[in-house]
């Protein structure tokens, strides 16, 4: 039993990879070899070009990380654009993206790539079905008012 622990092995993790390139390639393509890797919609909007409300949000994205101590959290940055693209220099970045009331802390992660920041803050509250609420028995339409 004790040979056991000294010969465990170390756990290894399974390496990042986005459509067969992993992290490291990904840091380093242009934004026209990205866009061959995304969906065909993501694509169109890519070699359209990037609008200046995306552009703004990226200068603020990288100097919130500049700003950043190495192995820290960057600062929010808080945005509306819903419809920006994830792209690999926006991975580790905290975004607050707003939904229509309040703005969602999202931070990005290497999965996330190829998605729209909107995908993470969900507008709408799920509905919760078989709650009973007003007008749902006899019994519920007596609100006591304290």
């Amino acid at each position: 039993m004790a040979d056991d622990g000294a010969v465990r092995k170390k756990r290894t993790f399974k390496k990042f990879m986005f459509r067969g390139v992993d992290l490291e390639t990904l840091y380093d393509m242009t934004h026209e070899e990205f866009s061959e890797k995304i969906n065909a919609r993501q694509r169109r909007r890519m070699m359209r070009g990037l609008k200046r409300k995306c552009n703004t949000l990226m200068t603020r994205l990288t100097k919130a990380k500049k700003a950043a101590t190495p192995g820290e959290r960057p600062e929010g940055v808080k945005t509306h654009v819903r419809s920006m693209i994830i792209v690999p220099e926006m991975i580790g970045s905290v975004v607050g993206v707003y939904n229509g009331k309040v703005f969602n802390g999202i931070e990005i992660k290497p999965e996330m790539v190829g998605h729209y920041l909107g995908e993470f803050s969900i507008t709408y509250k799920p509905v919760r079905h078989g709650r009973p609420g007003i007008g749902s028995t006899n019994s519920s339409r007596f609100i006591p008012l304290k």
